[in-house]
C-alpha cells in the first residue's frame, strides 16, 4: 500500500512538454510541387540553346559582352539577370529575347502541367475533388 492519505488526490506525473502531441498535429500532408522559379526556367532555356549549339560558355559570353561566370550563374539559376543581360545572351545565341522568354513561358506550362496533371488550355475543375451524389 501507498503511505498516501484516504482523502488526498493522487498526483499523476505528465509526459515532459516535447513528447506531447500539439493540438491538430497528426501525419501533415506533403507539400505541393512548388513552381519552379522564373530565372531556373530562362537560364535552362539558354543553357539548352548553347548546348545544341555546340558552343562554350566562353564564346557566348564574349558575344553577349557578359562575364563568363555571369553567364554561368545566369543558366543555373543563380542570378535574376536583368533584360538587358538576356536579351544580350539572347542575341549571342541567335534568338530574340521575345524567342527566349517564350521558350521559357513554353517550359513553365510543360512543367507546371506534369505537377497538377492538366496541360496547356485545360480547365481548372470547379469543385474541390469531392463529388455528392444525391
Amino acid at each position: 500500500m501507498t503511505n498516501q492519505a484516504p482523502n488526498e488526490a493522487r498526483v499523476i506525473p505528465l509526459r515532459p512538454p516535447a513528447t506531447r502531441p500539439r493540438p491538430g498535429s497528426g501525419p501533415r500532408p506533403a507539400p505541393a510541387p512548388r513552381e519552379p522559379l522564373w530565372r531556373d526556367l530562362v537560364g535552362d532555356v539558354l543553357r539548352r540553346e548553347r548546348l545544341a549549339q555546340e558552343r562554350t560558355l566562353k564564346d557566348v559570353a564574349e558575344a553577349a559582352r557578359i562575364s563568363m561566370p555571369y553567364l554561368s550563374e545566369v543558366e543555373r539559376g543563380r542570378k535574376e539577370a536583368s533584360s538587358e543581360v538576356l536579351a544580350a545572351a539572347a542575341h549571342a545565341l541567335g534568338l530574340g529575347l521575345g524567342d527566349l522568354l517564350s521558350r521559357a513561358q513554353d517550359e513553365l506550362v510543360r512543367v507546371t502541367a506534369r505537377h497538377t496533371g492538366r496541360g496547356r488550355g485545360a480547365p481548372t475543375p470547379s469543385y474541390d475533388g469531392l463529388c455528392l451524389v444525391a
